[in-house]
């Protein structure tokens, strides 16, 4: 079996989501927007495909594909590995765009063996519970403007069935100097709201001093919450060594810096969290996001995945130390139910006990609209 082809594109759609000048999403106005699309096809037929992720369909195309042609899709370690070392010299080859090369290759495996990607990684578990990823504070009338609009939208998730809820509070552009003391009052007046029974989380400004970090720390470990996610930059890994010695409240992390397992087993040697965190968009896919989890589970540690991707959810169906998959982002003013258009239906439904079932069908379980893939292709 040999890889003859792969070729990236770009999907044109109509989206309500905008960025400000940070790069947090928000509700906006219906604009036309794109999102990146990748099929490998093997000689016997079968594709494997990716979508979204924040890919870059140039770097697809010019580096990874020519590099592909007449690999065997099982060998996708040594596949990954390669282009991870790839990574050094093309600046502009993101995890992301690794990622979706990853997911592209393990969705061919599955459906090549006839199984579900998850059971393909070993095999733990059907379903997972999921936690409402409430989006970043904004200063939309009817949005998440306010400490008082974040508790009415944590009690509207309780009622749809959720169990666990994590923050996302204020940050630049919308707030130009974060504040720590509304930070604590958003997450106390959540907790009045849901009651003590629901498990809460927080991921706040991510540039805080280590006194503000603790301060924040303090405050949700008296208030019962669960963990905190980078309250401060990752890049200096003493802070958190810091952090981590002066709150009883767990840290999770690290998330966004750069090393995929490699830092992560630096954090654990340093004792710079309690919990750690990957995420296949922003650690180069399925294939670097299980090392980092069989890495934690060898120091009886659990691991929290980043983002709500079919990826990490057979992931979490494969791993014992994973605990809840991230469901979101949520808002008040827009519906996470409605899939996107390429989708025929979204991979990721929740019951109501508040648990999402890993996708069973063979592969990753991508569920597409190809006639409307076909039809918006951008040319």
């Amino acid at each position: 079996m040999k890889i003859v082809s792969a070729k990236a594109e770009y999907i044109r759609y109509q989206s309500r989501m905008v960025r400000d000048g940070e790069g947090h999403s928000h509700p906006g106005k219906p604009h036309e927007a794109k999102v990146g699309f990748l099929t490998i096809v093997c000689d016997d037929g079968t594709e494997g495909h990716a979508v979204d992720g924040n890919m870059l369909v140039d770097v697809l195309n010019r580096v990874v594909a020519p590099a592909i042609i007449g690999e065997d899709p099982f060998m996708h370690e040594h596949i990954w590995q390669r282009m991870r070392t790839w990574q050094r010299l093309h600046s502009d080859f993101t995890d992301r765009t690794l990622c979706a090369l990853d997911l592209a290759l393990w969705d061919i495996c599955g459906k090549k063996c006839g199984v579900p990607v998850y059971k393909l990684l070993g095999g733990y578990k059907d379903k997972v519970p999921a936690y409402g990823s409430i989006m970043v504070g904004d200063d939309i009338k009817g949005g998440l403007d306010t400490p008082e609009a974040y508790a009415e939208f944590a009690k509207k998730l309780v009622a749809k069935g959720y169990k666990a809820i994590k923050l996302h509070t204020w940050m630049p552009p919308i707030i130009p100097n974060p504040d720590p003391k509304l930070d604590v009052k958003a997450c106390q007046m959540v907790r009045d709201a849901v009651g003590p029974d629901i498990a809460l989380m927080l991921d706040p400004y991510h540039d805080y001093t280590r006194e503000q970090a603790l301060y924040i720390a303090d405050a949700l470990y008296e208030l019962g919450f669960l963990w905190m996610e980078e309250p401060m930059d990752e890049h200096s890994m003493s802070s958190y060594v810091w952090l981590n010695s002066h709150t009883r409240l767990p840290i999770c992390g690290p998330e966004t810096v750069e090393g995929k397992n490699r830092t992560r087993a630096d954090w654990i040697a340093a004792g710079a969290s309690d919990i750690g965190r990957a995420g296949t968009e922003v650690t180069g896919g399925i294939t670097s996001v299980m090392k980092s989890a069989h890495l934690y589970e060898s120091f009886g540690m659990n691991i929290e995945l980043h983002g709500n991707t079919i990826g990490n959810l057979h992931v979490l169906g494969a791993i014992p130390n994973g605990e809840y998959f991230e469901r979101g982002l949520l808002h008040p003013l827009l519906d996470y139910e409605t899939p996107k258009p390429w989708f025929k239906s979204i991979y990721d439904p929740m019951d109501e006990n508040g648990f999402v079932s890993i996708p069973s069908v063979p592969g990753l379980g991508w569920d597409f609209d190809y006639d409307y893939i076909k039809d918006n292709i951008v040319v």
